[in-house]
């Protein structure tokens, strides 16, 4: 990415914020929904103001899984610092109540309205991907592949990002035999088989490994009836 780029980020959610009459522009994105292991994360930025100076220290923004782990590490700081942001989670026992979807709106939800209390003004929302999120109230607009378009959605997606995969680094310090730190929950062969050999933890999603667990006691059955 480079600083034409970015400021055409910044551009499209000038043009957004036009057209909503709002008097702010918030990004929301997720990290963590395909993830096998651990909560979901969903951030919301508003950026406070937009410069030159900015648009150059943020010449690498972009949807965080086209960014390198070294520069999403080098962007969040300056993320945190030039916005008001919130990122919320919601923990694997509720993504297993309630499905990952209905529990991603909820993060996205809780870190719109952090935002929107703390600004105190009328806020548009641009959110990443095809849905509203549902139960927010304000007004809102899905943008597919909007990490891509908007400056607000990929400064949100960096934050997500940074912040679940710290998240994981530490479950793999608790149960380093899976491989969280690496794989980041996402069900990966080597994750699989340490599943099949030690079990789930307190932090799978159940949900999501059921198939996996139904086949290891398929195949345990069989080799207890040789």
């Amino acid at each position: 990415m480079n600083t034409e780029k970015c400021a055409e980020l910044f551009n499209f959610d000038m043009e957004q914020l036009k057209k909503s009459k709002c008097n702010l522009l918030i990004g929301a994105d997720e990290a963590g929904r395909g993830p096998a292991v651990g909560p979901v994360f969903a951030a919301a930025v508003c950026f406070k103001s937009t410069d030159d100076k900015l648009i150059e220290k943020l010449a690498k923004l972009n949807d965080s899984k086209k960014v390198s782990e070294k520069n999403r590490l080098e962007l969040y700081p300056i993320i945190k610092e030039n916005t008001v942001n919130s990122v919320q989670m919601v923990d694997e026992g509720m993504i297993d109540r309630i499905n990952i979807l209905n529990a991603t709106f909820e993060a996205m939800k809780n870190a719109c309205m952090a935002v929107v209390r703390e600004v105190r003004t009328t806020c548009i929302v641009l959110v990443d991907g095809n849905h509203n999120i549902k139960g927010y109230e304000f007004p809102q607009k899905p943008l597919i592949k909007g990490d891509s378009k908007s400056a607000s959605i990929a400064a949100a997606s960096i934050l997500a990002k940074v912040e679940r995969d710290n998240y994981m680094k530490k479950l793999d310090e608790e149960y380093p035999e899976y491989g969280w730190k690496n794989n980041k929950g996402y069900l990966s062969q080597a994750h699989i088989e340490a599943i099949q050999k030690y079990g789930i933890t307190k932090y799978h999603r159940k949900t999501f490994v059921r198939n996996i667990l139904d086949n290891a006691r398929i195949e345990q059955q069989k080799l207890n009836l040789v």
